[in-house]
């Protein structure tokens, strides 16, 4: 926050007390931004000026195929875009919609694929993927796991396991749902699962639709379609579903300094860290006028007679 201070209120040190009783997040969720301009917006009589706020915080990140999508290359960026990193990240892909007609090959070569991937200690760099960061995040995922497992509306079609004898390791998790707003399918994870939704191929509009609405992130997500038409449809109904949309390509990995990265709704304030739209966030304009020849005589002269 770029904003001086202006002498300690009496009462300040009962306010850190309460705040630092508040629940514990996890770096980078949403909830703890929430807590944060909760805080900020408490303190507001004591700032000299409207505390300016910068925040990236989580997403839902999606890949939408349409039918005439490339199936290796959908199928390749389905795979990195969710499990490169263990999918701890916050624009890994983590819904995927796939159109009838392609998911038969698109899961075949999803599964071969998965199956020779490799996971174990991150030395090794023919590992593909590694363990999760710690033991909350390892419960958090397999939970979610559990879920799917014991619902009638999702199945497991590949992974599944978890093993925290010797690190925690959830390997490569693909749910096909039945419902495309089975919980996995809207909330975000922080970890190797992918949940797939497969749809009719004439129902692209109402796919559309369904998923600019399903998740409260506007983060990342992708469109994979060989129909220019198609392509330039998506882009229009999900302009405001993804900060960082990308065609033909896994959600992931935008490069600082060329691809200017954020999203809005429920990820953060979009303000696009990497470019000059972030930095003119922080300064204050000041407009200034001189004039050389003031005015003398307060009468206009469209008040003379």
């Amino acid at each position: 926050m770029n904003t001086a201070q202006r002498p300690t209120p009496p009462n300040r040190s009962r306010s850190r007390n309460r705040r630092s009783r508040s629940p514990k997040y996890a770096t980078g969720s949403t909830a703890v931004f929430d807590n944060l301009w909760r805080s900020v917006s408490e303190q507001l009589p004591y700032y000299r000026s409207y505390p300016r706020l910068v925040g990236e915080t989580g997403g839902k990140d999606f890949v939408l195929a349409h039918a005439s999508a490339d199936v290796d290359a959908l199928s390749t960026a389905l795979l990195r875009g969710a499990f490169e990193y263990q999918g701890q990240k916050c624009s890994a892909a983590s819904r995927a919609y796939v159109p009838a007609s392609l998911w038969p090959h698109v899961k075949a070569r999803l599964l071969d694929d998965l199956s020779a991937l490799k996971m174990g200690d991150v030395r090794d760099l023919s590992n593909f993927i590694g363990a999760v960061i710690d033991k909350r995040a390892y419960e958090r995922v397999n939970g979610y796991i559990d879920t799917a497992r014991r619902s009638g509306e999702a199945s497991i079609i590949a992974g599944g396991q978890c093993d925290a004898r010797k690190g925690y390791f959830v390997s490569p998790t693909v749910i096909e749902v039945l419902d495309p707003r089975f919980v996995t399918m809207q909330e975000e994870i922080f970890g190797p699962v992918l949940s797939v939704y497969v749809y009719r191929d004439e129902e692209w509009p109402e796919i559309l639709k369904l998923v600019d609405q399903t998740s409260p992130y506007g983060l990342t997500g992708a469109v994979f379609a060989t129909d220019r038409a198609a392509i330039t449809e998506a882009s229009a109904a999900l302009k405001f579903a993804a900060g960082n949309f990308y065609v033909n390509d896994k959600p992931t990995g935008a490069v600082v300094g060329q691809q200017p990265f954020g999203g809005a709704r429920r990820s953060g304030t979009n303000d696009k860290a990497g470019s000059i739209l972030n930095l003119l966030r922080w300064v204050s304009p000041r407009a200034f006028k001189e004039t050389h020849v003031p005015a003398t005589d307060y009468r206009y002269p469209y008040m003379k007679d």
